[in-house]
């Protein structure tokens, strides 16, 4: 449910940056299995994704095999770091750069921004999503597990689903390191604002019907304050 809410906010802000038609170039770091950059190629754009994860990396190269050869020809996979991306890119490369659920891993995330910024093209967006650190308590609250919830305040950091402990963002920081890299910010979007533990099947009533409710309310205030994640755009002008 995530992929699609994101996939349909960043879409709002290409077609909202971009005259129609003209074929971007997209930067998507951390891009896991491939499926926000394969849409991209799927619409047309010049693609490149950098995972380091080895079974991330399979998955992503095996989607991509599956595609008809002109997608496949405007896909390039890199196997790296998502902080080595001064390595691999000269500045101003892309059009688009994705950074979604990267953020909350690595060890020095201004520093990573910072390469982002860096091959941002003039005119650029730049898409990142982080998990709300003003919105921690909300997960476990949801799911009945009150000491968690009061555990949550004041904190900035989480365990995800693997038991990984990671990093939470603040919007007005995230704003001020948009502001700091020269991409400021240009809308931002609460993603799982309503969603709990139970999420109906994908492709029924009830799935549209939740995606309908999550869309509006990740764009509404105050209810956008409160979502499980933020996705922040920043662009260049």
């Amino acid at each position: 449910m995530c992929r699609e809410l994101v996939a349909r906010q960043l879409d709002e802000q290409i077609v909202a940056r971009f005259p129609v038609g003209r074929r971007l170039r997209a930067l998507d770091v951390g891009m896991g299995d491939g499926a926000q950059a394969l849409r991209l190629a799927r619409a047309g754009h010049e693609v490149t994704g950098v995972e380091r994860d080895a079974a991330a990396l399979a998955a992503a190269r095996a989607a991509t095999a599956t595609e008809p050869e002109g997608i496949r020809s405007r896909m390039r996979i890199v196997e790296g770091d998502g902080r080595d991306t001064g390595v691999h890119f000269p500045p101003g490369s892309f059009d688009v750069v994705l950074c979604h659920g990267v953020l909350p891993y690595v060890d020095e995330p201004d520093a990573l921004l910072a390469g982002l910024g860096r091959v941002l093209a003039p005119g650029g967006l730049l898409s990142l999503v982080v998990r709300n650190a003003d919105a921690l308590a909300m997960g476990p609250a949801l799911r009945g597990d009150w000491s968690g919830a009061l555990a949550a305040f004041g904190t900035d950091t989480y365990r995800d689903p693997s038991g990984a402990v990671a990093r939470a963002h603040r919007l007005d920081a995230t704003t001020a390191a948009l502001a700091g890299i020269a991409a400021p910010l240009r809308a931002w979007y609460g993603v799982r604002v309503f969603t709990g533990a139970a999420v109906p099947p994908a492709g029924g009533a009830d799935f549209e019907a939740l995606l309908a409710a999550e869309e509006r309310a990740g764009r509404t205030d105050p209810y956008r304050a409160v979502a499980s994640l933020l996705h922040v755009c920043g662009a260049r002008d």
